[in-house]
């Protein structure tokens, strides 16, 4: 079983590969994220422009989008999540977390990614990257100077700090 790029689970000729052959649409927003990811991974750049949202298309570098693919190392995807982007919806979103090498360098590309369908077709819209989030404290810093948290009585900053 040649295991599909996605993430699936399943093989490639039971997932994305029937999407990217044209064989079959894709019935959500993130089976269309899976696909567009497999199809980077396969360099099938003709799959890539035909699931982008027309309307984006004038904006699209298929020659860089190729390099890119090709000159990858592509090590897994991961869906964070999906809003909407059902059967019967019309718009959804899908997080994701790419990780690829590019030029000698491990990445990570993190993203919300948006999808429209029309005429029954989902298309790719655009994404945009998930700003990292900042590490909130669940309790209150101690300082150095304050009784340890422990409960021996000591400074803090003369037993556990």
């Amino acid at each position: 079983m040649n295991e599909c790029p996605c993430g699936s689970g399943a093989s490639f000729a039971d997932c994305c590969g029937p999407l990217i052959g044209g064989e079959r649409k894709a019935e959500t927003a993130e089976q269309l994220m899976r696909s567009r990811y497999s199809a980077y991974t396969q360099v099938e750049m003709d799959y890539l422009l035909a699931t982008l949202h027309p309307d984006k298309r004038a904006e699209h570098d298929e020659e860089s989008a190729r390099q890119w693919a090709s000159d990858s190392q592509w090590h897994g995807l991961e869906i964070r999540s999906a809003v909407d982007g059902g059967e019967d919806d019309a718009k959804g979103s899908v997080e994701f977390v790419a990780e690829f090498t590019y030029d000698g360098e491990r990445q990570v590309h993190h993203e919300n990614a948006f999808f429209s369908k029309e005429d029954g077709q989902w298309y790719f819209v655009e994404g945009e990257p998930v700003k990292t989030q900042p590490f909130v404290r669940e309790a209150p810093k101690v300082g150095r100077n304050e009784p340890c948290p422990c409960g021996s009585g000591e400074k803090f900053k003369r037993c556990c700090g």
